[in-house]
C-alpha cells in the first residue's frame, strides 16, 4: 500500500522536473536565437556604415593624392637671335671671318650651318663684312664664347654683343590644335566620299572641301616645321668693320679736306653746266631776234 502511494508521487515529481528542464531549454534557445538575431541586425547596420566610411576615406585619399600630384608645366618655346660686332684692320678682318666660318664647319651640320657670308670694300679703304649662321640652341652661347675668344686672339675690338628672343609657345599650341581639327575634318569628308552618302552636289562639295583642308594642313605643317626649326637652331649674325690705322690720324684731316674741296669743285662744275644748258638756248634766241631787228632798218634805207 505504501509503495503504491509513493510511486505516483515519484512519477509526478519526475514529470514536473522534465517539464521544468524543457522550459529552461526552450527559454535558453529562444534567448540565444534572439541574441544571434540582434547581432546579425547590428552587423547589417554597421556594414553599410563601414563601407561608406571606407569609400569616403578612399575619396579623400584620392583627392589628397590628386592635390599632391605635380601639375604638368609646359616650358616656353623661344627662338633666339645672337648678334656680335668686331672691329679690326681690313686684312685681319678677312682672316677673322674665315676663322669664324671654319669654327662653324668644325661643329658639324647638326650644330652649325653657314647661311650667308659677305665682304665689301677694299683693303686700303673702309671694309664691312657679315657672317650669318644657324647654331644649335643648346650650345649657342658656348659657340658665341668661342667666336669672342678667336676675335680676341687676333686683336679685334668687340663693339657689341646682343641676344634677342621671340616667344612662340602660344603660336605653336594654336597651330597644333588647328592642325588636329583640320585633320579630323578631312577624315570625316573622306568618310563621306568613301560611303557615297548624299547627293552628287554634296559629294562634289566634299571633294572640294578635302582639297581645301589638305592645303590648310600642308600650310600648318610647314609653319610648324619652320617655327620648330627656329626654336632648335638659333640665328647668329657676326658683323665686321675695318678699324682706322693709328698712323693715318695726321693725314686723315688732310684727306678729308681734299675730299671736301673736290666735292665743292664738282658741285660748282655741275652748276655751271646746268646754267649753260639753260641759258644757252635763251641767249641764242635773244641774239637771233636782235640780229633780225638791226638788219630790217638797214634793208629799208638801202631801198
Amino acid at each position: 500500500m505504501r509503495k503504491s502511494v509513493l510511486f505516483p508521487l515519484f512519477a509526478a515529481t519526475s514529470l514536473l522536473a522534465l517539464a521544468g528542464c524543457s522550459q529552461a531549454d526552450d527559454s535558453a534557445w529562444s534567448s540565444s536565437e534572439s541574441v544571434a538575431y540582434e547581432e546579425g541586425v547590428a552587423a547589417d547596420m554597421v556594414a553599410p556604415d563601414a563601407e561608406a566610411a571606407a569609400a569616403t576615406a578612399a575619396d579623400t585619399s584620392g583627392e589628397l593624392a590628386g592635390a599632391a600630384a605635380p601639375i604638368p608645366v609646359t616650358m616656353p618655346q623661344l627662338a633666339y637671335q645672337y648678334g656680335f660686332s668686331f672691329s679690326l684692320p681690313g686684312e685681319d678682318m678677312r682672316r677673322l671671318q674665315r676663322q669664324h666660318a671654319t669654327l662653324c664647319e668644325q661643329q658639324g651640320p647638326t650644330s652649325c650651318i653657314i647661311s650667308g657670308m659677305t665682304m665689301r670694300g677694299e683693303i686700303d679703304g673702309p671694309m664691312t663684312g657679315e657672317l650669318e649662321m644657324m647654331v644649335a640652341t643648346n650650345h649657342a652661347r658656348a659657340f658665341g664664347a668661342l667666336l669672342e675668344e678667336e676675335a680676341e686672339d687676333m686683336g679685334a675690338e668687340q663693339l657689341s654683343a646682343d641676344v634677342a628672343t621671340e616667344e612662340v609657345s602660344r603660336a605653336l599650341v594654336d597651330t597644333e590644335a588647328r592642325l588636329a581639327s583640320r585633320i579630323e575634318l578631312r577624315d570625316r569628308l573622306r568618310e563621306v566620299l568613301r560611303t557615297r552618302r548624299g547627293t552628287v552636289e554634296e559629294l562634289i562639295q566634299a571633294e572640294r572641301g578635302v582639297a581645301a583642308v589638305n592645303e590648310e594642313i600642308d600650310q600648318a605643317r610647314a609653319w610648324l616645321n619652320e617655327t620648330r626649326g627656329r626654336v632648335a637652331m638659333s640665328r647668329m649674325t657676326v658683323h665686321y668693320e675695318s678699324a682706322t690705322p693709328v698712323g693715318s690720324d695726321f693725314l686723315g684731316p688732310v684727306a678729308g679736306a681734299l675730299g671736301s674741296v673736290s666735292g665743292i669743285l664738282g658741285m660748282v662744275l655741275a652748276a655751271l653746266i646746268l646754267v649753260v644748258a639753260i641759258a644757252g638756248p635763251i641767249a641764242g634766241v635773244a641774239l637771233a631776234i636782235r640780229w633780225f631787228a638791226r638788219r630790217t632798218p638797214k634793208q629799208a634805207m638801202a631801198e
